[in-house]
């Protein structure tokens, strides 16, 4: 009976045991996954500030790079509402040399204004400033040209009949096109002629009904 007691007493004392480890398992394993839950949560919050970060950096690097092109083109084309104010003056230049006066006086007047005219494009030339300066029977260039009038004439159309105004560029910026003269096709005789003849044709045919 002893020995029954005590074997009960035992078996108790095993299963508390048992029981007390299972308990202490379930405790370490809340723990550990609470553990885990919270280094996840670290985990993402980490990805999350890592690519804020690099956003934050990318936009950054994309400002910088935009306020340098536009200092680089604030330099590069420092000079393009001084060189519009001047337009009108080198027109003036370009339109007085245009002339061949007969008077001896003014030709030595036009003398001391293509020296004056010739170091102010000097000086222009050295800021980055170009001519356009199209010739006569030169193919009409719509990128640096502007066509103000065509005229029929014998021959290829589209070609330069006379410049009204040289143009400017500002290194590869167009300041003013050339405006130009140029030509365009006649109208042919022959096409005409038959144009005439149906339409008399066609008069006889409806006076005839």
């Amino acid at each position: 009976m002893e020995k029954e007691l005590k074997s009960e007493v035992k078996k108790e004392e095993q299963v508390e045991h048992e029981e007390g480890k299972d308990k202490e398992r379930r405790s370490f394993r809340h723990k550990l996954e609470a553990k885990e839950a919270e280094i996840a949560k670290w985990k993402a919050d980490a990805n999350h500030w890592k690519n804020e970060y690099f956003k934050a950096y990318a936009d950054t690097q994309n400002l910088r790079k935009s306020v340098e092109r536009e200092l680089s083109e604030g330099i590069k084309y420092r000079a393009e509402g001084f060189i519009g104010d001047l337009l009108p003056i080198l027109d003036g230049f370009y339109f007085a040399l245009s002339m061949e006066p007969a008077n001896p006086e003014l030709k030595n007047y036009l003398i001391g204004f293509q020296y004056i005219y010739q170091n102010m494009l000097a000086v222009l030339e050295k800021e980055g400033v170009k001519e356009i300066a199209p010739k006569e029977g030169e193919h009409f260039d719509v990128r640096t040209m502007h066509a103000v009038e065509a005229e029929e004439k014998d021959g290829e159309a589209n070609l330069v009949i006379r410049v009204l105004n040289k143009g400017y560029k500002l290194k590869d910026r167009l300041i003013r096109p050339a405006n130009v003269i140029v030509s365009k096709a006649k109208s042919s005789t022959a096409e005409t002629e038959n144009k005439d003849g149906e339409q008399k044709k066609d008069t006889c045919v409806n006076k005839d009904a």
